[in-house]
């Protein structure tokens, strides 16, 4: 599979809330920093936090508007939205992953504007 499939794969798996499938595509030293939060190594720490974060939605849309592979790093642009009860919480977010020689993610980097994170989800639950 390309680098771009793998990613590909991986943004279904979660979209489907799918922990399982998307560990399977982790290295099992996954870096995943989702600036600007501290970094989150280990694909079973990866798993347990998408867990908790992917379960506060109802349903899972991640828009991708543009996505580029250059050898084994993929870069995309996209707009991660989560159902939180009646409204949608809208993220923009530009994407780096980097697939290892097993063809397994090693390192995702998103990056995204906390305050913008912050006001909806304050919005939406009113917490």
């Amino acid at each position: 599979m390309s680098s771009s499939v793998i990613v590909t794969a991986f943004i279904e798996a979660l979209e489907r809330k799918d922990i399982a499938a998307a560990a399977a595509l982790m290295s099992p030293s996954i870096s995943y920093e989702n600036v600007p939060m501290q970094p989150i190594v280990g694909r079973e720490a990866v798993a347990s936090a998408l867990d908790a974060f992917l379960g506060a939605a109802s349903e899972v849309d991640w828009v991708i508007a543009r996505q580029h592979e250059v050898g084994n790093v993929v870069f995309n642009e996209r707009v991660d939205r989560f159902r939180i009860g009646d409204g949608w919480l809208e993220m923009p977010v530009a994407g780096v992953f980097e697939i290892d020689d097993a063809g397994l993610i090693s390192l995702w980097r998103d990056y995204f504007d906390l305050a913008t994170y912050q006001r909806q989800m304050t919005e939406l639950t009113g917490r």
